[in-house]
């Protein structure tokens, strides 16, 4: 192992490729540059086929036997859109602040794992990192591929940690224990098409929709729990195959996504929403994609070694929490216990994203932490 690795500095250099989702070739090659003098073995490859690849993974790892400690993480990032204030993908630091799609989500939290892996000296057990291209898409052939890659080898880490922007108010703050699941669902009245003059030779779908839509907000789904909020139905789109003036539409659609919690399966929400929709229009069809189910960690030496880490580094008490979207975690729970922890989430996905160049560096320093007390390192 050599050399020192300046967190910001990594993370200016992986804003500076554009890596929209599937993210693929350069960014990948930037961290297995800055690995590889770490004493890391890297795997690359790619997975899948279109529409949802191929998507490039990453799999490196360090030392051997146990205990097996592992970060995961994405170089892909959400597309920058319009109004930043300079070029997304032309990092810069200003006022204490580096700017840049990724900064947040996810490429400084990398990048502080990265420099934490160059400040841990030797080590006992095996030090992994699992980084996919995927994370903000289908995840189809990401993460899930590069379990599947992991199985093949009978790798299995002991604990892993997740570095999606987790805190909120300031650095430290939030540790994200567990995640909701998340399903979409499009559903589709059928109808007939026809002249706005001449209703009685159509067959109108909106209002039918409409009837579908007061039902499904009428839905009581649950309370929550001591871990988990309560599950939300919000409507995302409502369209027709028409938007001409003076014609009855064949059919009307509804986008819906459901944020759930551990009381409820994706499975069953479909078939609720499928009967729901079905009573109120006769004829109504659903299709479903599951994003993911909810999931939880139990307390074990993950919640200890990653607060103790932020207490160390911050003067914090983590919060452990359940809130916000979904992460990688849904996957990779399957494994071992995992936990959330990154940087301040504020900007993350938003014009002008920024992360703090403060708690990038501390952020560094608390992933050195976590690695000491999960590997014993001296």
């Amino acid at each position: 192992m050599s050399g020192a690795v300046d967190p910001v500095e990594l993370a200016q250099r992986l804003i500076a490729c554009p890596s929209v989702t599937p993210a693929s070739g350069d960014v990948f090659d930037l961290i297995e540059q800055a690995l590889r003098p770490l004493g890391f073995a890297v795997h690359r490859f790619l997975a899948g086929e279109a529409p949802d690849g191929p998507v490039e993974n990453l799999f490196a790892t360090r030392g051997e036997g146990g205990p097996h400690f592992a970060f995961a993480g994405h170089l892909d990032v959400v597309p920058p859109g319009d109004g930043w204030s300079g070029d997304p993908f032309a990092p810069r630091v200003s006022g204490g602040l580096l700017h840049g799609r990724g900064a947040v989500d996810m490429k400084g939290g990398i990048a502080a794992f990265v420099a934490a892996c160059a400040e841990v000296g030797d080590h006992p057990g095996t030090l992994s990192l699992i980084v996919t291209g995927d994370e903000e898409g289908p995840a189809t052939f990401g993460t899930p591929a590069i379990m599947d890659w992991m199985e093949e080898r009978g790798i299995r880490p002991d604990m892993i940690l997740i570095g999606e922007p987790t805190s909120e108010e300031r650095l430290g703050d939030i540790v994200k224990i567990g995640r909701r699941g998340s399903v979409n669902m499009w559903i589709t009245v059928p109808g007939a098409q026809g002249h706005v003059a001449y209703p009685h030779r159509a067959d109108n779908p909106v209002p039918k929709l409409a009837r579908v839509i007061e039902a499904l907000e009428a839905l009581h789904l649950d309370d929550g729990n001591e871990q988990f909020q309560p599950s939300n139905l919000e409507f995302t789109a409502v369209e027709t195959v028409s938007k001409a003036t003076n014609v009855i539409p064949g059919a009307a659609t509804a986008q819906i996504n459901i944020r759930f919690n551990n009381l409820q399966r994706g499975a069953d929400l479909v078939e609720l929403v499928r009967r729901t929709a079905e009573k109120a229009a006769p004829g109504s069809t659903v299709e479903a994609r599951i994003s993911g189910e909810a999931f939880l960690t139990p307390p074990g030496p993950i919640y200890d070694i990653v607060g103790k880490a932020i207490e160390a580094e911050t003067g914090l008490t983590p919060r452990l929490s359940t809130h916000g979207g979904t992460s990688d975690g849904r996957f990779l729970v399957r494994l071992c216990p995992v936990v959330d922890f990154g940087l301040p989430n504020a900007t993350m996905h938003k014009i002008d994203e920024a992360a703090s160049v403060e708690d990038i560096r501390a952020l560094s320093r608390i992933y050195a932490r976590v690695i000491n007390l999960a590997l014993g390192a001296a």
